[in-house]
């Protein structure tokens, strides 16, 4: 069967730590993966991807599971890239698995679909005046993660807890803070989250908790023929 859908994470693929998850909602059989940093070494991601001081920070994980830090504008740029050679090669969805917010890229004619443009106005649409709480894996984060939420109707809170480090305890702290902070829903706000994550903050808090990478899953599934 032909695959009509490929994943593009800004790490290694296949994710596998978020690949049983993904085909809970996508069959296997139709979808391909895609990494920015396949084939790369650690030593030359950081050659080619560090970032620089002050540079916008987005974060993810390499096949041997080791957590790594990305210049954001070097990240877009690589992604048209490999979104280009994708498209090339016959791809009529492109599903990107970071939920990290960028502006410039494109297709011919192909479908992108984006978390950053999806998830926001669906989460607002779902929780309406309720307050959001948003854990994110790294605080550099914080302040973009303001500006891509600033339509919710209710100013969000936040917290810090690297899907990729994160012990029990990381995930009681953040949990803790968006309980003070006066969270009514959660959102894991990083493709690295995984429903363990999701499970425990949930049963912690007693409130909803929303994993982005289910959410767009679920849309991409719909989309597949």
């Amino acid at each position: 069967m032909e695959k009509s859908l490929v994943t593009l994470t800004i790490g290694q693929s296949p994710r596998s730590d978020i690949l049983p998850l993904l085909e809970a909602h996508l069959p296997a059989e139709q979808v391909a993966h895609a990494g920015l940093l396949d084939d790369l070494t650690l030593a030359e991601v950081e050659q080619l991807y560090a970032p620089a001081p002050g540079e916008k920070v987005l974060v993810s994980r390499l096949l041997g599971g080791e957590q790594v830090r990305l210049s954001a504008t070097k990240v877009e740029q690589g992604l048209q890239r490999s979104i280009s050679q994708l498209e090339q090669q016959g791809y009529g969805t492109i599903l990107l698995l970071c939920t990290g917010a960028f502006g410039t890229l494109k297709t011919e004619s192909a479908l992108l679909l984006e978390p950053d443009r999806i998830i926001p106005p669906l989460v607002n649409a779902i929780v309406q005046q309720h307050k959001v709480g948003i854990v994110v894996p790294v605080a550099e984060q914080i302040a973009e993660q303001a500006s891509k939420w600033r339509n919710l109707a209710t100013a969000p809170c936040f917290a810090v807890a690297s899907p990729y480090l994160a012990q029990q305890s990381d995930l009681i702290e953040a949990g803790l803070s968006l309980q003070e902070q006066g969270a009514d829903v959660v959102v894991l706000d990083c493709i690295g989250y995984h429903q363990k994550h999701r499970d425990f903050l949930q049963k912690m808090l007693g409130i909803p908790v929303l994993l982005s990478n289910v959410l767009v899953a679920k849309l991409a599934a719909e989309l597949i023929v």
